[in-house]
């Protein structure tokens, strides 16, 4: 499966921003992760494909909305109230069942920077 990440980019504190990610086959979930130098990668958001149960990262809890198409394998992450600490590169993230074992897929990052 390959993942295609658009719609980051700069904007200011308090802001809106809304990542797309598209997927070229099914998956069991998709998700987003980020990446901030000198920190591991955080776990952001996930919504399961089958279920559309989503699960997110204490950091954006409140703020970021995560949201799928399964007809179009399509992920999105509505961030809103974006604060500093959100500046990241942000990665797409996909799971599927392939037999028993599971298997990860990741796209390429799109940066997000929230500067005044």
């Amino acid at each position: 499966v390959q993942l295609q990440a658009s719609g980051g980019g700069l904007v200011q504190p308090g802001g809106s921003l809304r990542l797309s990610c598209v997927a070229s086959g099914s998956a069991l979930s998709m998700g987003w992760y980020r990446d901030v130098p000198g920190k591991e990668r955080e776990f952001v958001a996930l919504i399961s494909t089958t279920s559309g149960i989503t699960n997110y990262g204490d950091s954006v809890k409140g703020r970021f909305t995560i949201s799928n198409d399964s007809a179009k394998n399509r992920v999105y992450l509505q961030m809103s109230n974006l604060k500093p600490e959100d500046t990241a590169v942000y990665y797409c993230h996909a799971m599927r069942l392939i037999g028993t074992q599971i298997t990860n897929y990741w796209g390429q990052g799109t940066q997000v920077t929230v500067s005044s």
